[in-house]
């Protein structure tokens, strides 16, 4: 997962609470907020799935998440 996926990740599950989910929601699982990970090199891999687990997100929502649809021609 890309740092730009993770982004969009959060972005297409928490919607307007994306910025709370960002700066204010501390992941215990890295003991840091998804910001602060980011900043301090953590993967965005390792921060989605603490995020997934902090919030129980289903595991429908887990994986291929932040991943753009393919075009169609």
């Amino acid at each position: 997962m890309r740092r730009s996926e993770l982004l969009r990740a959060i972005d297409d599950h928490f919607g307007v609470r994306a910025n709370w989910i960002m700066h204010d929601l501390v992941l215990p699982a890295i003991d840091r907020t998804t910001s602060d990970a980011l900043d301090a090199g953590v993967s965005p891999r390792d921060i989605w799935r603490a995020l997934c687990d902090e919030t129980e997100l289903p595991a429908s929502a887990r994986y291929g998440a932040g991943l753009r649809e393919p075009q169609r021609d």
